[in-house]
């Protein structure tokens, strides 16, 4: 089993989430403790008014809000009652068994889990502290739990459940579900510090984090939306707003992320440095370092100019499960240290939507031969037969005014 303990500051948001989920057939309440009406008597204010009266027992406290997820392994079948037996034993546990609570058994992922719903202000307005709870009762009572139901323990379970993501496919299947996926397994597993490291890793499974032109309105109020793209990584579809999505990866959560993980990231520098240096060691060219970093489980990504000139060098690090542009490993892996130390036989063209216009005569293959279209339009000397449209036009010849 594992547990997930999140704290937060609306019950009426974290009530909604679970009972949009019931009215859309992908969760059941299944039971109230702590309540006085019974299971199916109870409406929607019912639920959120015997939380929210024990809330309101202490004003002091903006974090009232306890949201916790047990989650089992996906070959466990377990009864309602089991589940509802495990949740009371794991919330006595973790010192939350005088507290009202609501448990919802969720359908919608691949393993079976359930929701816990409570404050952390009991009746007499006094606040139960949260601090170090998943590392401490939350462990102890999960290993109890484990060893009385006979459960698989967390350290099988946390590998068997941990979620495979894949790239996202525009048109098939629900296209807010697969970027909810993607989006909210990278904002957790992932450690990095800037939206441009964030698509680092999301352009790899097709979802682009936007907030659009530095003129819009949305840049403006630190919006920011989510889109799906293709494999050259153009923008398909209707761009989902971040607020809409699973968790909410706002701007505001995202600079938060930040800041904590520019220092969980540090432990990791000197690992991803030692790989950086042996693929060095044998590239010759900026191929090579990309082929022999991929071998390494680091991908990098190598961002360009109009022109094809390297600018920016970034490294995501599937292992460490963390992103470092190369100037943040020292000066020597910079952008540009690298383009001066390999040599770079990237081909690159401009793409344009602009129709190409050939010369009469011209014996070049339209479109087989994009490096002879440019030459004959640039570099070929007209001669007396040349259309007068590629002519080069005469200087005029200034006048003296007088």
């Amino acid at each position: 089993m594992v547990a997930k303990i999140r704290s937060g500051k609306s019950l009426k948001g974290a009530l909604s989430y679970n009972e949009v989920k019931v009215a859309d057939g992908r969760a059941e309440l299944l039971e109230a403790v702590g309540y006085s009406k019974d299971l199916d008597d109870l409406s929607f204010r019912d639920k959120l008014f015997r939380l929210t009266d024990l809330a309101g027992r202490n004003q002091r406290v903006w974090t009232n809000t306890v949201h916790i997820s047990l989650n089992f392994e996906v070959s466990e079948d377990l009864s309602k009652d089991r589940l509802i037996d495990i949740a009371g034993r794991y919330m006595e546990g973790i010192g939350f068994g005088a507290q009202p609570y609501l448990i919802y058994q969720h359908f919608d992922a691949g393993h079976p889990h359930i929701h816990i719903l409570t404050t952390n202000i009991d009746r007499e307005g006094v606040r139960i502290s949260l601090h170090n709870l998943g590392k401490t009762r939350s462990e102890e009572a999960r290993k109890a739990i484990e060893v009385e139901f006979g459960l698989i323990k967390a350290e099988a379970a946390s590998q068997i459940n941990k979620p495979k993501i894949e790239p996202v496919i525009y048109g098939q299947g629900s296209s807010k579900k697969a970027v909810e996926q993607v989006v909210r397994t990278v904002v957790n597993d992932y450690r990095f510090t800037s939206l441009p490291e964030l698509n680092a890793i999301l352009q790899h499974y097709h979802v682009l984090a936007d907030r659009g032109t530095r003129s819009s309105v949305m840049y403006r109020n630190n919006g920011l939306r989510y889109w799906i793209t293709d494999a050259n990584g153009n923008k398909i579809g209707t761009p989902l707003k971040a607020s809409r999505l699973l968790e909410r990866p706002t701007l505001k959560l995202l600079e938060q992320r930040f800041q904590l993980n520019e220092a969980l990231r540090r432990s990791d520098k000197q690992a991803v440095r030692a790989k950086v240096d042996a693929a060095l060691s044998r590239s010759t060219s900026v191929n090579d370092l990309i082929r022999l970093l991929a071998r390494s489980d680091v991908i990098a990504v190598i961002r360009r100019t109009d022109t094809g000139m390297i600018y920016g060098f970034t490294l995501v690090d599937h292992q460490y499960k963390v992103v470092f542009n190369g100037s943040d490993l020292g000066r020597s892996y910079a952008a540009a240290a690298i383009a001066a130390r390999l040599t770079d036989d990237h081909s690159y063209t401009r793409q344009t939507n602009k129709e190409v216009i050939m010369p009469p005569g011209s014996p070049v293959d339209l479109k087989n031969n994009d490096s002879q279209i440019l030459t004959t339009l640039f570099e070929r000397v007209p001669d007396e037969n040349t259309s007068p449209a590629f002519r080069p036009k005469k200087k005029k010849k200034r006048r003296l005014k007088l």
